[in-house]
């Protein structure tokens, strides 16, 4: 149980896109919408933490056979949301989190679609069962049952520590401050997603 609350914990610590989106979310919708992103991202993690334990060895060999045109979808669709951002007006959504009228089902779709929009997590998550010796003959299946589960739980563990911060410090944020927190997440997620669009072109072209 330890090692898979470690797991989940390590798998989600990386201040990726979903990083990005849970703290903007916190500020923008309040802390709730911003845990319940979080927990459509953990859920995404277990499903591949699944498909890495059952050893479906068709999906890592379909991952390596199409790995630049998921970077280039992926990052397309990081750009969007970028832009999106970055237009976004702060004052219409800088209100406290009871104000805030929120769709909790859109928040946790919208987590889980962007962190399992990029499926080479699997290889981060390979090396992880390695190190951690996860995978092991002599573990029976209820070992793996708890280990799948402390795995999901070490990763909303996560986005529960992580909004916890972010909310205590919200009330420091005013309308010009929220201007500058969304441009900057947007200027970060473009950088990210552009870089990560142009090397997918580069090698699916072998320029």
């Amino acid at each position: 149980m330890l090692t898979g609350t470690l797991i989940g914990l390590l798998i989600s610590a990386p201040m990726g896109p979903i990083g990005m989106l849970v703290i903007q979310r916190t500020l923008n919708k309040g802390r709730s919408a911003a845990f319940v992103t979080g927990i459509g991202a953990s859920l995404s993690d277990l499903i591949y933490c699944l498909l890495t334990g059952l050893g479906l060895s068709f999906v890592t060999d379909f991952i390596e056979s199409n790995q630049n045109v998921l970077q280039v979808i992926g990052s397309l669709v990081l750009i969007i949301y970028a832009i999106y951002l970055f237009r976004n007006n702060p004052s219409r959504s800088l209100k406290t989190p009871a104000e805030t009228a929120n769709n909790y089902w859109r928040d946790f779709v919208t987590g889980f679609l962007f962190t399992f929009s990029n499926p080479l997590i699997l290889f981060f998550i390979i090396g992880l069962f390695a190190r951690f010796n996860f995978l092991d003959t002599n573990y029976r299946f209820y070992h793996y049952i708890l280990g799948y589960i402390s795995i999901i739980i070490g990763a909303i563990g996560w986005w529960f520590l992580i909004t916890y911060f972010v909310n205590k410090v919200r009330a420091h944020f005013n309308v010009r401050s929220m201007w500058l927190v969304n441009r900057t997440i947007a200027v970060i997620l473009l950088a990210m997603a552009s870089v990560g669009f142009v090397l997918g072109i580069k090698e699916l072209f072998n320029l």
